[in-house]
């Protein structure tokens, strides 16, 4: 700018006018988001109706105009007490119509004035002001001249470093000599909020005014300055990232000339050999390079980079094509089972069938074998023995309570800590493909809204479909047809149907009195021993004492309560030698109660001789067979049935079937005609707060009821089994095997079975059968004959 146009502007903010002739009445306009300060030039858009007819007005007479600042800026049509008393009354230097109706004005400040009164309000505001006069300081001292520089200086300062301030103010700063100007020009210039400059506004002292503007700018100095450091920082932060960059680049291309290698030159040929070595299938292998490409055009500290090196440790450490060689010495397997696991014949026997045909045919996929049984039995520790027999690795996995389809077929790589399913992992961990995998308590997963695991184990144990597994983690084919998939689960009923077609089912029903004592003689006994810190010589049990802890102190299918026992001989004993005590310390039948207090159950029946109306059952639970009474008595009434015992429909429906039975076939029974209509009958079954079902307990009922109404005593020694239909035929059960090991336990001498069931027989052990004598039966009639006393 020239010399003479800088002198010019500084003569007009100088002068201060003819206020003399401003108007007391003038229209008045709120402006929104500004306070306007006396000499201050500024552009207005207007477009508010009241706002643009009082630009009209003043520009029809004499140009003035008061502009006050609302106190909401988000007020549309503001009232009276909407805007502040305090304005500036402008002078409209130039006005534009805009196409759209609105109006740009430039208006300059040219006197602060106070509302004394609204005139009009209707169609725009007019007001009667007041013109307020600034005290100005007579003379300009040495304090007020430091006061003016350093506001001076300041500006200057912010200027630089922001460009808040015109860059002609710069110029006109250092002529100003009045202190009033001077606050004005610059809180003009200042981004105030509108209640700080309003505030200045209506400060009529100019040294008090300058005074709080040198504080309002010394603040806005500090935070520009912070604000500019910031801004340096980032940039110097991109320039760095950019420089590494490229000199990272620049030192790959010097390595790579050199023939050496850097970190991550280093970890990509070590995926790439390991790639090389894993022999996965080609269509994998191409998969594997792609991602591996990927991975050395990323970022090596970018969190994709981390997901796709954390997939490719996976895709290398996976058993692609890494196997054990069988053991398929058939006769060095049996002594193997035969060493770990006594009884289960049928189980070995099916378990060296498929040893034999590995043998004879190495070709051959993988079966899934489901052992079935109750609790204790040993089928975990049968899985380890066969992968001992084969000499292959063993990994178990327990699917109890398992609710999420992920655990199994894994979680895709698009979630964060995504990984392999349980099948993948474990075979990760074991290092082989060929290992023998445990899938424990099969018949306890469940399903909810995250999906159905068992669904996605139809696809793993299916021999025709598992050679092209398809994990959501890895998302390439792995090849599980080598994997031995053995199965556990307590009841195979709420196994899902789909999933229990794939599989051959072994039952495993629980072990004889006899199997019991060898199996603590040769297996728990000696493990006891060992793990209590004792030795052999320091501990007797006879062989009367064992009979008695298997037959008084345990009551079970499997073997855990009896491996307690011992347990807790052996705890006893381990305190009397830790003590001090010395010698060998015999366990008899006679001391036997000292170390397990008094017998828990009876060998014998409960009922000590035979009686009218009570019949011996024979149940099956989860975790063995056990015998069931059915208690039935009779008194004085109107032929009402009445059936307790906490009992399901099942078993009322077979209690109403005997029933209807006895009234049929009354006449040949030779009971009364007029017993039913003259006699109300309760049927019990004890043990009343275990709930129990089933239709096998029919002909004991129809026993039973024959027995009560005839008054002939049903033998003591005699359980049976069997469901019956209304005209006498005794229907096929299952759990045979079961029943009759429970039968053995209670000490019952004749089991009655069902003609049908003649065939489960085969399955029962010779110990048992020469035992128990058991008879086939039709029909009721033939049950009759065998069960009830001359």
């Amino acid at each position: 700018m020239a010399e003479a146009d800088i002198d010019d502007l500084i003569e007009i903010i100088e002068k201060e006018g003819n206020i003399e002739d401003i108007p007391k009445d003038l229209p008045m306009m709120p402006v929104r988001d500004v306070v306007v300060f006396t000499d201050m030039l500024l552009p207005l858009f207007v477009g508010r109706e009241k706002s643009i007819k009082a630009i009209e007005e003043c520009i029809e007479f004499d140009r003035y105009i008061f502009l006050a600042a609302q106190k909401d800026s988000e007020v549309e049509n503001p009232k009276v007490n909407d805007v502040y008393d305090v304005g500036t009354i402008g002078r409209v230097q130039k006005m534009i119509k805009l196409p759209d109706g609105r109006i740009k004005a430039l208006v300059q400040g040219i006197a602060k004035a106070r509302v004394n009164q609204f005139t009009k309000k209707r169609k725009f505001f007019k007001v009667n002001v007041e013109i307020l006069i600034d005290a100005e300081p007579e003379e300009l001292d040495i304090k007020i001249e430091a006061l003016m520089r350093n506001v001076k200086e300041n500006s200057e300062k912010l200027l630089a470093l922001k460009g808040e301030l015109a860059g002609d103010v710069g110029d006109l700063l250092s002529h100003i000599e009045s202190p009033g100007k001077l606050a004005d020009l610059v809180a003009s210039n200042l981004n105030l909020k509108v209640e700080d400059a309003q505030d200045l506004l209506e400060i009529t002292d100019t040294l008090e005014r300058l005074n709080k503007v040198n504080d309002l700018l010394a603040r806005e100095l500090d935070l520009s300055t912070v604000q500019a450091k910031i801004q340096t920082n980032v940039k110097d932060e991109i320039s760095r990232n950019q420089r590494d960059y490229y000199l990272r680049e620049q030192v790959k291309a010097i390595h790579r000339e050199l023939g050496e290698s850097d970190d991550k030159l280093a970890e990509i040929e070590d995926f790439r050999r390991k790639i090389k070595k894993c022999r996965m299938p080609e269509k994998c292998k191409i998969e594997t390079f792609k991602q591996l490409k990927r991975l050395d055009q990323m970022h090596s500290d970018s969190s994709e980079a981390s997901v796709v090196r954390t997939y490719l440790d996976c895709i290398v450490e996976l058993p692609w094509s890494r196997s054990t060689n069988d053991s398929l010495d058939i006769k060095k397997a049996c002594k193997v089972l035969d060493q770990n696991h006594f009884g289960l014949e049928k189980a070995k026997e099916r378990i060296l069938e498929y040893l034999s045909v590995r043998k004879l045919n190495p070709k051959k996929r993988g079966q899934i074998i489901c052992f079935v049984g109750p609790p204790g039995v040993g089928k975990t520790s049968l899985g380890q023995a066969i992968a001992k027999a084969m000499k292959r690795k063993f990994h178990r996995v327990s699917l109890g309570g398992i609710r999420d389809e992920a655990e199994i077929r894994g979680h895709r790589r698009t979630y964060i800590g995504s990984m392999p399913g349980r099948i993948l992992q474990g075979l990760r961990q074991c290092g082989t493909n060929n290992p023998v995998f445990m899938l424990d308590e099969i018949d306890k997963l469940g399903n909810d809204f995250r999906g159905d695991p068992s669904s996605a184990l139809l696809e793993a144990l299916d021999p025709e479909q598992n050679f092209e597994f398809s994990d959501h983690y890895l998302n390439m084919p792995f090849d599980l047809s080598n994997v031995m998939f053995i199965l556990t689960a307590n009841i195979a009923d709420t196994i899902p149907s789909a999933l229990l077609d794939r599989m051959e089912v072994i039952h495993i029903p629980g072990y004889t009195h006899q199997e019991k004592i060898e199996i603590a003689k040769t297996h728990l006994f000696p493990r006891k021993l060992k793990e209590n810190g004792l030795i052999r010589r320091s501990i007797h049990i006879s062989p009367n004492a064992m009979a008695s802890i298997v037959s008084e102190y345990t009551l079970e299918a499997g073997v855990r309560g009896l491996e307690r026992r011992l347990d807790a001989i052996c705890r006893k004993i381990a305190r009397k030698i830790a003590e001090g005590k010395k010698g060998r310390f015999p366990v008899t039948k006679q001391n036997l109660v000292r170390y397990l207090g008094p017998p828990r159950f009876m060998p014998e029946l409960d009922q000590e001789e035979s009686q009218v109306g009570l019949a011996t059952g024979l149940a099956w639970t989860e975790v063995g067979g056990e015998h069931l009474y059915i208690e039935i008595s009779l008194f004085q009434g109107k032929g009402e049935l009445m059936v307790t015992g906490q009992i399901g429909e099942v078993m009322q429906e077979s209690a109403r079937a005997a029933l209807t039975y006895t009234k049929a076939n009354q006449e040949r029974l030779g009971i009364d005609k007029k017993a039913f209509d003259e006699t109300d009958i309760h049927i019990h079954v004890p043990a009343g707060a275990i709930p129990k079902d089933g239709p096998s307990a029919g002909i004991a009922m129809a026993t039973a009821l024959v027995s009560a109404f005839t008054n002939r005593k049903v033998n003591n020694k005699v359980a049976m089994t069997g469901e019956i239909s209304l005209r006498g035929r005794v229907l096929p059960i299952g759990g045979l095997k079961e029943k009759a090991l429970g039968a053995l336990r209670a000490g019952i001498k004749h089991v009655i079975i069902p003609e049908k069931n003649k065939k489960d027989l085969y399955d029962i052990p010779r110990t048992v059968k020469s035992k128990l004598k058991f008879t086939c039966v039709r029909d009721v009639d033939e049950a009759l004959e065998i069960a009830l006393e001359k």
